[in-house]
């Protein structure tokens, strides 16, 4: 490890921290050369999924491009950062157990749609518009009377319990 400022090698950990559900580790970092502190994450490194998609091309898994689509789903919503992080490790999680190197696309989108579907409804259409590539409002509005549905069933479940 080099220091982002000197690129010396004589770097100490201040502080060590599990996050992403013990997903990764967090480390603070000083240089002892220049006093530069900065961050680094340590992730389990497993073997690279492939996601094949619909035309039978396939393409590197990539979070980072998961997490660009997540964001604009969630974009003037009250989903935080860290709710996104929990959804991103939970749909990686969820495509590694199935114990595939391949997955098809429609895999991964489903398990989108299932974290979207319990994280923020408004989310869950705007990404659902998407992926299931609306054609006319009829579709659009089965959709959301699917959502609303599933709310008032999850509501009356409430009830009974309470």
């Amino acid at each position: 490890m080099k220091c982002t400022q000197c690129s010396s090698d004589d770097i100490k950990v201040i502080e060590s921290r599990d996050v992403s559900d013990g997903q990764a580790i967090r480390r603070r970092r000083m240089c002892n050369a220049c006093g530069q502190r900065f961050t680094t994450y340590e992730r389990i490194e497993r073997p690279q999924l492939i996601v094949v998609k619909n035309d039978g091309t396939r393409q590197l898994f990539s979070r980072n491009k998961l997490l660009a689509g997540l964001y604009r789903a969630c974009e003037k919503t009250p989903v935080t950062s860290l709710q996104l992080e929990k959804v991103i490790n939970q749909i990686e999680q969820d495509l590694y157990d199935c114990g595939e190197t391949e997955v098809p696309s429609s895999k991964v989108g489903e398990l989108v749609m299932t974290q979207l579907a319990a994280l923020n409804e408004v989310a869950y259409v705007r990404f659902a518009s998407v992926y299931r590539r609306f054609k006319d409002i009829a579709s659009f509005e089965r959709e959301l009377t699917n959502v609303r549905q599933g709310k008032h069933i999850a509501h009356e479940e409430q009830e009974v319990k309470g």
